[in-house]
């Protein structure tokens, strides 16, 4: 029998290349997002079904994954990848947008592990592949709210993979560098700097900077997925992308002041 995969946020960018790769490898694939009605690709693909689900939406959830179960009766890996980033200076970010990027990267990152668990830890057996980002082993100019989001999955994700092995369940963190995905459109908030001076000039340094950065090879992420959904392997990191394992390297081996050097010389501030 055909295994299942639940991915988030497969409208745009990783998550549609996942669900495209693991659709050609035989998998069945449970593609969700906000607006299933919008979409056309993916619904014409043999072994892709759509499922409403808004990982901000705890009862979106709950239905989602029951539909789920309920067509494929197992969910055997669950790869959490709809995010949303908030690009700009704490001062000037607003309490909405603060609280949308945490429901969204980091509440919704719980909810959905909490709903498939019960099922995984009936079979004993699972993988959830959380998609990070070098924005949480990294801190950037910026970043703060992105940045504490994706640190706070990390932690989730590091601490996970201790309390799930005695039910056989796996986790996994990927970890992208910059891509060029939807991130430029509905998923990303550029709260800017207000009308604070004092952070215009590396504001602007720093966006004009980043913008040279992203790769356009989405699919080489799809790839990683894939691999660290099926390589059983105890392995938790997976970087991928333009120097994604030099940044975890440096940092580990530089001092504080030297890595934030290096940091502020590669974006230009």
């Amino acid at each position: 029998m055909n295994k299942t995969v639940l991915i988030t946020g497969t409208s745009s960018g990783f998550g549609r290349e996942t669900a495209k790769l693991f659709q050609q490898k035989g998998w069945n694939v449970a593609a969700t997002m906000r607006s299933p009605e919008k979409e056309s690709e993916l619904q014409q693909l043999d072994g892709i079904r759509l499922y409403r689900l808004d990982v901000t939406d705890a009862e979106s959830i709950k239905q989602a994954v029951a539909a789920i179960l309920q067509d494929f009766k197992n969910i055997d890996v669950l790869v959490n990848n709809a995010g949303f980033a908030v690009i700009g200076a704490l001062e000037a970010a607003s309490k909405e947008a603060i609280h949308r990027e945490f429901d969204t990267n980091v509440l919704g990152v719980i909810d959905m592990i909490r709903e498939v668990l019960p099922s995984m830890r009936a079979q004993r057996s699972g993988v959830i592949v959380n998609v990070t980002s070098t924005a949480g082993i990294v801190g950037v100019p910026y970043g703060s709210l992105y940045n504490a989001s994706k640190f706070a999955v990390e932690g989730l994700t590091e601490s996970l993979q201790y309390e799930l092995e005695v039910v056989g369940i796996r986790c996994k963190l990927i970890e992208p560098t910059g891509y060029k995905t939807n991130f430029g459109g509905s998923s990303m908030l550029i709260a800017g700097v207000g009308d604070i001076e004092e952070y215009r000039k590396t504001f602007n340094t720093f966006i004009s900077n980043t913008d040279g950065h992203y790769s356009e090879n989405v699919h080489e992420v799809a790839e990683m997925i894939f691999t660290a959904a099926t390589d059983n392997q105890e392995q938790l990191r997976y970087p991928v992308g333009n120097r994604a394992g030099e940044y975890f390297q440096a940092k580990q081996q530089l001092g504080d002041v030297a890595f934030k050097q290096m940091i502020k010389q590669n974006l230009g501030l």
